[in-house]
């Protein structure tokens, strides 16, 4: 039997965000979250996450720390941290256009819904950016708040249109002894 359950899958066409509500419960600790099928509107965006807490609002206030890596095919790795953010760290960065372009990333979230410790993400992607260079990323984020997340919400830097984007989201399942 596998770990791995999925729990929820989501897809959407032509929409700015789209939220995933009511997939983190008590009923695991650890959650893995792909994306893929992502084909943006545009070139050079940012994608990011937003958690949502248990009263379905998305979280905005400023108590994420993150650190990220991009590692570009073309030129030398980047290096970039943010604390006090209202956003998770980015999960794709400068995203290139049409199903060409089209990326994919993988998102553990680490007690989620637990109120009693932060919850955790660590990351990581791959797709051709804008300029039409491959590039990989990763990333690693920190919720300061012990307040309950049970979704997440995925937004571009500047509001615009994911043309096509799928999520599913796993619970993984601890087997005790």
């Amino acid at each position: 039997m596998s770990a791995l359950r999925l729990i929820n899958e989501t897809s959407a066409t032509s929409v700015s965000s789209i939220s995933v509500t009511d997939v983190f419960t008590s009923d695991f600790d650890i959650y893995k979250i792909v994306i893929n099928e992502l084909d943006m509107a545009n070139n050079g965006r940012s994608i990011y996450l937003r958690p949502i807490n248990s009263s379905g609002t998305i979280v905005t206030s400023s108590i994420n720390d993150y650190a990220f890596l991009y590692l570009k095919s073309n030129t030398t790795f980047a290096e970039n941290r943010a604390t006090s953010s209202s956003l998770f760290a980015p999960i794709m960065a400068n995203v290139g256009s049409n199903s060409a372009y089209a990326g994919g990333s993988v998102v553990w979230f680490f007690n989620p819904f637990s109120n009693t410790s932060y919850t955790f993400t660590i990351g990581q992607s791959s797709d051709v950016e804008s300029a039409g260079n491959y590039q990989g990323q990763k990333s690693i984020s920190v919720h300061k708040s012990t307040t309950s997340i049970t979704g997440f919400s995925v937004l571009q830097d500047i509001a615009d249109t994911f043309d096509n984007i799928t999520i599913k989201t796993y619970g993984l399942r601890v087997d005790n002894g």
